[in-house]
């Protein structure tokens, strides 16, 4: 497996147990967080624990369903920086209530999901050469 799909699998263990334990907090200290706690724990969990072990697993196993390289490794590797930033900023934006890194957060956590879909469609879409119908 290649050492950026790992840690992809890692980073979403970790978003789990942290919006884990950010769900406890909140339901035994609810209002003691500023900004939009829920909102900063939505995000947490299903960007950072399901995207990330989606992208993890997904950019492992599809190519060789459709037995195809990966299209860029380059572009995968951008895509989980991309990934842990945008999701990063998100949250921060939710607690703070910083309109402006919200809207960054988003745009960059939106552009990981836009080069994921990208590098997996032409991954399993483009005919090997050689290869017939």
């Amino acid at each position: 497996m290649h050492p950026r799909n790992r840690w992809f699998i890692v980073c979403s263990l970790v978003y789990a147990i942290l919006g884990g334990g950010f769900g406890v907090y909140q339901a035994f200290f609810p209002g003691t967080l500023p900004g939009l706690p829920a909102r900063a724990h939505g995000h947490i969990m299903l960007l950072g624990f399901v995207a990330m072990m989606i992208y993890g697993v997904a950019l492992h196993t599809l190519p060789r369903f459709a037995n195809k390289p990966l299209y860029s490794e380059r572009l995968a590797n951008l895509q989980l920086w991309a990934a842990n930033i945008g999701l990063l900023l998100l949250v921060a934006g939710w607690l703070g209530y910083w309109k402006a890194v919200l809207f960054a957060g988003g745009v960059i956590a939106w552009a990981a999901m836009a080069a994921f879909a990208y590098n997996i469609i032409r991954s399993v879409s483009a005919r090997p050469t050689g290869e017939e119908g």
